[in-house]
């Protein structure tokens, strides 16, 4: 939470977006602000699309190496919040199948964990090359179905409308006009697997598990999950099946 934030500068918890500054969100929160990390070189000097900024962290940090960030999200009550807390973002409410930018005006596009939850996701794609300039890239992240609904043919979370494998993902992206297509995945380090095996094989079920019941977390529990960090990460190219999320690199021609 940035200095001086009160209470009122929080936005809820929804289940559809990861807050900073929440004792008991900061696994999740880590999880996303790694790969703004990974991506922020990419975007210096840069005029960036966020195309979902939610809560707005990470189109400010983005803001801290690129030329100008406009920041969209169709949800008035985040859009208010972002242009209070975040000054150096630019934000306007949209429909992200409908992006209200100019052709060629962009030199990125970024939307992080957004694109699971779209129903026109191939829509969505082509609107990202459209607003793009020739050569302006694309970089997406989003679960990987594979691990994050295991066995399922619906998504595990209920504001997921379709997530994507690796293969599936890149497929989208290429058949949206986009070139270079490369993924990364992210994985767990050494870190938090040991975490893993401190909390029954798996830190994430322990959260989930104790969300979803509604019981109160055990300290142990509260400690480690307040202890992550990025460097607690990894994002590599291969084992991509393996992978918690996807991250997709892309070029419009």
């Amino acid at each position: 939470m940035s200095a001086g934030a009160g209470p009122a500068d929080v936005l809820p918890l929804t289940g559809e977006r990861t807050v900073p500054g929440i004792p008991e969100e900061n696994y999740w929160f880590r999880r996303h602000e790694v790969v703004y990390d990974a991506l922020a070189p990419r975007c210096t000097g840069a005029t960036v699309l966020e195309a979902g900024c939610g809560e707005g962290y990470g189109a400010d940090l983005l803001a801290g190496v690129a030329r100008r960030v406009l920041g969209l999200d169709y949800d008035a009550l985040t859009a208010g919040h972002v242009t209070r807390r975040y000054p150096r973002v630019a934000v306007a409410r949209a429909n992200l199948v409908a992006l209200p930018v100019s052709t060629g005006s962009v030199d990125a596009v970024v939307s992080l964990q957004v694109i699971e939850h779209l129903w026109e996701q191939d829509r969505f794609l082509r609107e990202c090359a459209r607003v793009l300039r020739p050569g302006g890239a694309l970089l997406i992240s989003t679960p990987n179905r594979i691990t994050f609904s295991p066995g399922r043919d619906t998504p595990l979370n209920p504001f997921h409308t379709r997530e994507l494998d690796p293969a599936e993902l890149a497929e989208l992206v290429r058949e949206a006009g986009f070139a270079g297509v490369e993924l990364l995945g992210l994985h767990h380090g050494p870190r938090l697997r040991e975490l893993d095996a401190r909390h029954g094989g798996s830190l994430i079920d322990a959260q989930v598990q104790l969300a979803v019941a509604g019981t109160p977390w055990p300290e142990a529990l509260c400690r480690d999950v307040a202890s992550v960090r990025c460097a607690d990460f990894e994002l590599r190219t291969d084992d991509l099946d393996a992978s918690l999320d996807l991250v997709a690199l892309a070029v419009r021609p």
